[in-house]
């Protein structure tokens, strides 16, 4: 086996700040770990961006390997629970923020990280989803499990061109719901091909300032954003609607008065696609891999190189991202 592999490198510079190179590094910078995966394809994710900026919330040890996801084969597994070349995914738990991570040809984890790759799902497939789809899949499942149905209107959208919210709109419009898609972007098309029956700017959702509520305009939400675009959502739910929050791009707080919960009987339903058991994780992939499984994004998803990746990391921070990108680890 080789000695040496390919990886996104994070160092840490004496001013302060961080730089990012692909480099070759030896195989004993990967954990002492129970399970080698060769790793054929990731994904970027803004979480990703913020390790790789040096975000200590995130990553708390440099030099590292952000990488929160990662699809593969198995090269050895100590436990004996998956087969040689068995194709295999990786999410979220520690992988790259703290545990070096999928923007790399190999990772090493434990065991009770692995998922078995559903037999009809290619492994640039399941990227293609990563985390984002994952998450998407995932607050749609919520709004389902409480009851929610295409006939109670329109479902909302926030930061609907980024990874979760791409996946979950055009999930929404397979399943029969009309969708509103909030965006800071002012280009329709990509929503529209998703499957959006309308695109609003995201502020307008806080036209409506400081009142206590608004016109319930929406049957349920999907919010990827936090801070007052969420807290304006919510007020525009209607009675006995939920939003599923999972994101924090604009602020990890915000501020609400009871009247949507009370008079309403609106539902903050909270979504973790990070901690969440293994079983589900598992549940989740093949109802991804069956009739969650959305043809649209393979066409508008973007393909990059391992090489490409530091480049393409910033864009998170300037808005400037739409969609899907995945990475092509390569040999």
């Amino acid at each position: 086996m080789t000695q040496s592999y390919r990886a996104l490198w994070v160092e840490e510079q004496a001013d302060g700040s961080f730089s990012q190179q692909i480099k070759q590094l030896d195989m004993s910078n990967l954990p002492d770990d129970e399970v080698l995966i060769k790793v054929h394809y990731s994904s970027l994710n803004y979480k990703d961006a913020m390790s790789a900026a040096g975000n200590k919330g995130v990553t708390r040890q440099f030099p590292h390997t952000p990488g929160i996801d990662a699809a593969g084969t198995i090269v050895n597994d100590k436990t004996n629970q998956f087969a040689k070349d068995s194709k295999v995914l990786v999410f979220g738990y520690d992988l790259g923020m703290n545990t070096p991570g999928g923007l790399a040809q190999y990772i090493c984890v434990p065991s009770s990280w692995v998922v078995p790759c559903p037999n009809n799902l290619s492994l640039s497939d399941a990227m293609i989803y990563g985390t984002g789809g994952l998450t998407a899949a995932l607050c749609v499942d919520k709004l389902l499990l409480m009851g929610a149905k295409p006939d109670d209107g329109p479902v909302a959208v926030t930061g609907a061109t980024g990874g979760v919210g791409s996946v979950a709109v055009a999930l929404l419009h397979k399943l029969g719901f009309d969708v509103v898609a909030f965006s800071g972007k002012t280009d329709n098309s990509y929503l529209q091909k998703l499957g959006a029956n309308d695109v609003v700017h995201r502020d307008r959702l806080n036209d409506i300032g400081d009142k206590p509520m608004g016109r319930a305009l929406y049957a349920h939400g999907i919010d990827t954003l936090g801070g007052d675009f969420m807290a304006n959502l919510i007020k525009q739910i209607k009675p006995n609607g939920g939003v599923a929050a999972c994101g924090l791009a604009a602020s990890a707080t915000f501020s609400l008065n009871m009247f949507p919960f009370i008079t309403r009987g609106v539902s903050l339903l909270g979504v973790d696609s990070v901690n969440i058991a293994l079983s589900r994780k598992a549940h989740m992939w093949h109802k991804i891999s069956e009739q969650y499984y959305l043809p649209v994004l393979a066409t508008l998803s973007q393909q990059i190189s391992l090489d490409q990746v530091p480049d393409i990391l910033p864009k998170f921070f300037k808005g400037e991202v739409t969609g899907r990108y995945l990475v092509n680890i390569g040999e």
